[in-house]
């Protein structure tokens, strides 16, 4: 299992350009030039890491104190798999004792010490399977899901709050008291009236950023602890 608390990777390369091939649009060809020089996804091929998110939640762990050995996790918007072992990883989730439940409308390989099911988490019985795959209320929930972006700015950002604010109330019904909420969402501020009632079933709640997360992406993470049951 992956493991170690370094959340930033080594020295970046002299930057490497990508030709436009013939059939390949322009955005295409600025997404691969930007993953071939972005030492994030370097570090997780070296690391073992399905993807780059992995070191997102390394630091916020490392800041915040998320994960703890013992914990029940639920990772909602799971696939590749990054968060899922990291958060296996620092809870001691195994085969044998899973503590860590996951689902992703894209199917996900297998992770060890996590339990995974491919389903939307907007279904109607979504909720509940993932219920009974953690056996017990959960101590973090993360949310790493973000629906395909549309390039229109308010469209995206409405979008990507409606699965934080399912994320959220599927928080408050499985978190036990004390518990840690921690919720992708996009620059434009929160909703108003999903922070306040954050701010009313929640001891602290804020912003974070990791420096992970790419510096022209607009993307922020909730973070709510202290969950007051």
């Amino acid at each position: 299992m992956p493991g170690g608390r370094r959340s930033r990777p080594g020295g970046r390369d002299l930057k490497q350009r990508v030709r436009t091939a013939r059939g390949r649009k322009s955005a295409s060809t600025r997404w691969l030039q930007r993953q071939i020089n972005d030492p994030y996804v370097a570090a997780a091929k070296a690391k073992g890491y399905r993807s780059r998110a992995a070191f997102k939640l390394i630091e916020l762990d490392e800041a915040h104190g998320l994960l703890r050995p013992g914990l029940r996790v639920v990772d909602l918007g799971a696939a590749p798999g990054g968060w899922s072992q990291i958060a296996a990883d620092r809870v001691g989730s195994t085969d044998d004792n899973p503590t860590v439940a996951a689902i992703d409308v894209l199917d996900m390989e297998s992770v060890p010490g996590v339990r995974f099911v491919q389903m939307d988490f907007t279904d109607a019985d979504a909720p509940e399977r993932l219920k009974d795959m953690l056996g017990g209320p959960a101590d973090v929930v993360l949310s790493d899901m973000a629906p395909n972006t549309t390039g229109h700015r308010q469209t995206d950002h409405l979008r990507i709050m409606a699965l934080c604010e399912l994320a959220a109330d599927f928080a408050f019904d499985v978190l036990k008291p004390g518990g840690v909420f921690l919720a992708k969402t996009r620059q434009g501020g929160t909703e108003a009236d999903l922070l306040a009632l954050l701010k009313q079933r929640f001891k602290s709640v804020k912003h974070v950023k990791p420096e992970a997360s790419r510096a022209d992406s607009a993307e922020l993470y909730l973070l709510a602890t202290g969950f007051k049951g």
